[in-house]
């Protein structure tokens, strides 16, 4: 087993789950306080100017007369510790006597705290709230009420018609974050690939399009250009782009590139589109401009011009071009490890889980002076927390070596395996099979691993070839047959999800740390 490296150009892939950042159940308390004109209105600036011990002291007495807002704001202060003592109950009490008056936010913060509950309950009593609050306020409550059904908050697995019957309709109440959910759900953002639908996926974007969302002029552009052949419509395609641009977003000149590349594989066109959005400062257009330039794609090469616009996006912040950046600094004849440093660093730190998988590698290497494995197994441990498969499967190499300053543990190593393996990752899940088969930390199974082993060998493993024929000449042929259909049902997505047992004490995760410098 090797640690995973990054291929020498590897461009920057976003890992999606199959559920997208929350919309509407937030998972931390910074939200901003609502805007207050009455007596509280005092109370609120001076919570929303952080002086919140101040803002606590002036809502209390208003609280006590029962004020609706200074009842929130107190609620808000416990949840969030901000002025007062962080205290679900006190949270819930103050948010409850707040929404007992309609007070439409202290009914959504409840809600939020409530759904998060692992009693079935209180689940029930968010659900009972904003069904309540729909009857008044269709759009808001109904988005959470479907973000809370195809969660699976409200019932034992999700539920997506559930799910889409709420955002339908706080859509239709003019809600545009729901017509945009729904337009995901139904292309199969979020699962449920026998549910897809283009044409609603369509007609939703479409409608918030129509309102004036500009992100859904150019997601409507975009897959009227580039989408699914039966869908295209070149001529309404450009005139949602062109609308998106005069509302300002710039990225519609990164889907007309987009088009103008791998659709009419025009690559000169192309290259003006991304120029425009250049011009404009839109990021994605300035890292496709510097790629066009490094690669010599529709003009001469001319690596430095490249070099110099990869500078440029990654000082206006960008992550992925800090670790395009240094992959052209750690991959060249005589590698700069100092440079390759600091971009793998701004790129770590800028949340790019490639770039904090890469960092913690280079952490373990030893080649910054000497090997530094808390560091490297802290930032590994953050890109496998972020969803990086090929993070998953380096740390799950080490848990399983007791490697890297980690301790053996077979169940971490399987669970992480796992994890990687269900993103189609080849060697994590030749790395599965080997431990089924094996009977490593789990009760041998050579049918499941043969499976695993050919499903790994689909995914590109080429090494599991070997152990494919040791399996099979082990296996009779009602064993052979069995075999298959667990891989088919692998592929079909109803075979169980399988991790060995565990077989030594699960380790405590590990804090990622803010690493040293190299000397």
């Amino acid at each position: 087993m090797r640690l995973q490296s990054i291929p020498r150009l590897l461009l920057f892939s976003a890992f999606t789950a199959s559920l997208q950042a929350a919309v509407s159940l937030p998972s931390d308390n910074s939200s901003a306080l609502p805007a207050a004109q009455g007596p509280a209105k005092e109370a609120m600036e001076a919570f929303q100017a952080g002086r919140h011990a101040k803002a606590v002291e002036l809502a209390k007495p208003l609280a006590e007369q029962g004020n609706m807002d200074a009842l929130y704001l107190l609620g808000f202060a416990h949840e969030s510790g901000k002025g007062a003592e962080a205290s679900r109950d006190k949270a819930l009490e103050y948010y409850r006597k707040a929404a007992a008056g309609k007070h439409k936010d202290a009914i959504y913060r409840l809600s939020f705290i409530l759904l998060a509950s692992e009693k079935e309950e209180e689940r029930n009593q968010a659900r009972e709230a904003l069904e309540s609050a729909a009857k008044e306020d269709p759009a808001v409550a109904g988005r959470i009420l479907g973000e809370a059904y195809l969660r699976g908050k409200l019932t034992p697995t999700a539920d997506p018609d559930k799910a889409i019957f709420w955002w339908n309709r706080a859509a239709d109440a003019g809600d545009i974050p729901s017509m945009l959910l729904v337009a995901r759900f139904y292309e199969g953002q979020f699962g449920f690939p026998e549910l897809k639908d283009m044409k609603a996926t369509l007609a939703s974007y479409a409608k918030a399009a129509g309102l004036g969302d500009a992100g859904a002029m150019a997601a409507l552009g975009s897959r009227l250009l580039s989408g699914d052949e039966k869908n295209r419509d070149d001529k309404k395609g450009r005139e949602w782009l062109k609308k998106a641009i005069a509302a300002k977003e710039y990225s519609a000149y990164l889907v007309l590139g987009d088009y103008e590349e791998n659709v009419k594989k025009d690559l000169k066109t192309a290259l003006s589109e991304y120029e425009r959005g250049k011009d404009v400062g839109q990021i994605d257009c300035i890292l496709r401009t510097a790629d066009f330039y490094i690669q010599g794609k529709g003009v001469e090469k001319d690596p430095v011009r490249g070099l110099a616009l990869l500078e440029k996006a990654a000082e206006s912040g960008s992550p992925v071009a800090s670790f395009r950046l240094a992959v052209q600094s750690l991959s060249g004849e005589k590698p700069d490890l100092l440079l390759g440093y600091k971009h793998l660093t701004a790129a770590a730190t800028g949340n790019l889980p490639e770039g904090q998988n890469e960092l913690g590698l280079l952490y373990l290497s030893g080649k910054l002076g000497s090997a530094d494995s808390v560091a490297g197994v802290a930032w590994l441990t953050r890109a496998a927390q972020s969803g990086s498969a090929q993070a998953q499967n380096n740390l799950a190499t080490l848990y399983e070596r007791g490697a890297g300053g980690v301790t053996q543990s077979i169940e971490n190593a399987g669970q992480l395996y796992s994890l990687a393996a269900n993103q189609g990752h080849g060697p994590a899940t030749l790395a599965l099979a080997r431990l089924i088969n094996e009977g490593i930390g789990t009760k041998a199974d050579p049918v499941k691993a043969w499976a695993l082993a050919t499903l790994a060998q689909e995914r590109g493993a080429e090494e599991a070839k070997k152990m494919i024929e040791e399996i099979s000449s082990r296996l009779d042929d009602t064993q052979k047959a069995a075999a298959k259909k667990e891989l088919a049902d692998m592929k079909s997505g109803k075979a169980p999800e399988t991790k060995p047992a565990p077989t030594a004490p699960e380790t405590a995760p590990v804090t990622p740390v803010t690493p040293k410098k190299p000397k």
